[in-house]
């Protein structure tokens, strides 16, 4: 159907309504401004009642090859393997987009408006009030960006690691870095987008933020034969071949894609994890979301063969609407709780560092993947 231009229909309207009494009204008052979200406190690694943890010469990172927690910064240098260095092999990216209408998992939703707190709201639950939220059915196109790397040999059977919020460029030539100096398997990369929006209500929280296997499913069923069909790749079915990573509620989501899914996944890496109250619709199962990873399921479950990097940033999320909503404290009970279970874990607290901080990701990448990866054989995936 023909459109006038948005000026041309504008101006129209304008014309053939002008009239006495439209000329005499006073003009719409402006919309007050959304007021700035408040600063997140700056925390003490040391708090009494955080865990112990090692601090580190300013600049180091914590060992590849160590659990346990570890304090880094305040300065966050770049690692040179997150840059392309000259006679390192680089892998080819392919790239390509699923549409919401072929999707049996999540055929598109988006939040009518901004929540409030409402006591009568249907959402997540937080202290005496929940989040009033609202959604509509909305299409979405998903980018997908698939890294191959140049010593892949076509038809073997390769390792890969899943990771949320893609296309994630930054992951590509740390991944080129470290195969070729054989700190890492010969391994795909597969960076999915999300469905589009943020929070509850939204595509994205609903995949992100919602506690079950779904976003497994999902990605297992819908996914992943896109993309050997794409890359003309061989993906592993062996979990301990496998991994996720994200950031905020991508890292939450790539926790879950493990915990609810073991014999699919083995490995996880997050930065500033949403281990908080976000999940919306409401589930009685999981009444606190993210939270319940620390409040009872690892507590309360018997250890998953799961290993797990984490990083938090001391200016990380912070919202005093109730007590479940502090980026910070949830990512501090999680490595209490994964310590306690005998987990093998690497958590990085993270001075001078915001929320899914680029600076610390572009220091720790390196590291983290490798630790990620431990135990896991290089040498067979040599070429």
């Amino acid at each position: 159907m023909f459109r006038l231009p948005l000026s041309t229909t504008l101006w129209i309207g304008l014309m053939t309504g002008l009239g006495p009494a439209m000329a005499q009204t006073p003009p719409a008052a402006p919309r007050p401004a959304r007021p700035a979200r408040p600063q997140a406190p700056t925390r003490d690694p040391h708090t009494p009642g955080y865990v112990t943890a090692t601090e580190l010469p300013d600049g180091d990172n914590a060992p590849a090859t160590a659990d346990g927690n570890f304090i880094i910064g305040p300065t966050h240098t770049p690692a040179p393997e997150m840059t392309a260095q000259e006679g390192v092999p680089q892998g080819t990216v392919y790239n390509f987009t699923m549409e919401s209408a072929d999707s049996k998992f999540y055929p598109g939703i988006a939040r009518d408006t901004n929540p409030n707190p409402s006591p009568g709201g249907n959402g997540a639950p937080g202290g005496p009030a929940r989040m009033a939220v609202a959604s509509h059915p909305a299409p979405y196109t998903r980018h997908v960006a698939v890294y191959v790397p140049k010593q892949y040999v076509p038809g073997a059977v390769a390792p890969f690691i899943v990771g949320a919020d893609g296309p994630d460029r930054g992951l590509f030539p740390a991944l080129d870095n470290l195969i070729a100096q054989h700190r890492l398997p010969v391994m795909i990369a597969i960076s999915i987008g999300n469905g589009s929006g943020d929070g509850q209500g939204s595509e994205r929280g609903l995949e992100y933020d919602t506690m079950s296997g779904k976003y497994a499913e999902f990605v297992e069923n819908e996914v992943l034969p896109l993309v050997e069909k794409q890359a003309n790749v061989k993906l592993t079915k062996d979990p301990d071949g496998r991994a996720t990573m994200g950031g905020s509620s991508g890292g939450s989501a790539a926790l879950a894609m493990a915990w609810y899914h073991p014999e699919l996944y083995h490995r996880v890496l997050t930065y500033s994890g949403t281990y908080v109250n976000q999940q919306w619709p409401l589930n009685p199962e999981t009444p606190h979301g993210a939270w319940e990873f620390h409040e009872h399921l690892i507590p309360d479950s018997p250890a998953k063969p799961l290993r797990i990097w984490m990083e938090v940033g001391d200016r990380d999320n912070f919202s005093s609407r109730d007590n479940l909503h502090d980026w910070v404290i949830a990512n501090e009970n999680m490595a209490k709780v994964l310590a306690a279970k005998g987990y093998h874990y690497q958590f990085v607290f993270a001075r001078n560092a915001g929320h899914t901080d680029g600076a610390v990701k572009r220091q720790t990448l390196p590291e983290a993947l490798e630790y990620v990866w431990q135990g896991y054989p290089i040498a067979a995936s040599k070429n």
